[in-house]
């Protein structure tokens, strides 16, 4: 009998956390010491955005580089977990009728496998990505993760991977550390507050939240795997917040744990 997983959002920021041994990379390491092991994953990355759903059905799924500027280090870590059809089937199965289809030209891009990499550093736990449909509004999502709620009863760790606050307009991209912006403070705080109250609908309908969610998100796809994360909670689970800070001035490395 597998133990229910819990569900987790992580803040993942900079690509560069794959590589570095830093207060982030350390709290997802402590992550994936502290929770039964999964039988597979299944992530929604903010880095697979186009329309339609899709997931990843190819038995190794290969590492994706999406990302230019970064040390040659950076383009050859490879993340060779395998993939899991069975999962595939399920995830088809869970969002029926919405059509699903099953993609063996993606990957595991950065948004997945920079955090696993440190959550699982062995590679050896199945994983597969679930797009984000770029044409839907955020209650089709936040809908979706309600649909594959179930998963967590079978084994599988659903992971959300993004940026509650999520703006390079304004992101520092110098060495030196970044004082966090106020609107990216309020934001956050408002956020985990709302989670902490269980008012999903607040947060599925961010753009009434006014100038600071404006800031905070002015793009959807690194808010909206986070939906996914409150749509797969219930009213029964506890909500932690592992690991915290803000990068940059304005990108939040807040992850959040249902469960």
């Amino acid at each position: 009998m597998n133990s229910r997983m819990p569900t987790i959002f992580f803040g993942h920021g900079n690509p560069m956390n794959a590589l570095q041994d830093n207060e982030w990379s350390r709290g997802w390491a402590a992550i994936g010491q502290r929770l039964p092991r999964p039988r597979a994953v299944l992530s929604v990355s903010a880095h697979w955005y186009l329309p339609g759903i899709a997931v990843t059905a190819a038995t190794v799924p290969r590492t994706i580089h999406d990302f230019g500027g970064f040390p040659r280090e950076l383009f050859e870590v490879q993340y060779p977990a395998p993939g899991d059809l069975d999962l595939v089937r399920r995830v088809r199965d869970l969002l029926s009728p919405q059509e699903v289809r099953a993609d063996l030209s993606w990957g595991l891009d950065h948004g997945t496998w920079s955090v696993l990499r440190h959550v699982f550093p062995a590679a050896d736990v199945p994983v597969v990505q679930l797009s984000i449909d770029e044409s839907q509004p955020a209650a089709f999502h936040y809908a979706l993760g309600r649909m594959l709620r179930p998963l967590r009863d079978e084994g599988i760790l659903l992971i959300g991977s993004g940026d509650v606050v999520h703006n390079l307009h304004t992101y520092a991209w110098g060495r030196h550390p970044a004082e966090p912006f106020d609107w990216a403070v309020r934001f956050e705080q408002k956020a985990r507050e709302l989670m902490q109250e269980g008012k999903h609908r607040a947060l599925v309908d961010y753009e009434t939240l006014g100038r600071d969610a404006e800031l905070s998100i002015p793009t959807p796809e690194h808010y909206l795997p986070l939906l996914y994360v409150l749509g797969a909670s219930d009213g029964n689970d506890a909500v932690t917040f592992p690991v915290e800070g803000m990068d940059g001035g304005s990108i939040s490395m807040l992850s959040v744990q249902f469960g």
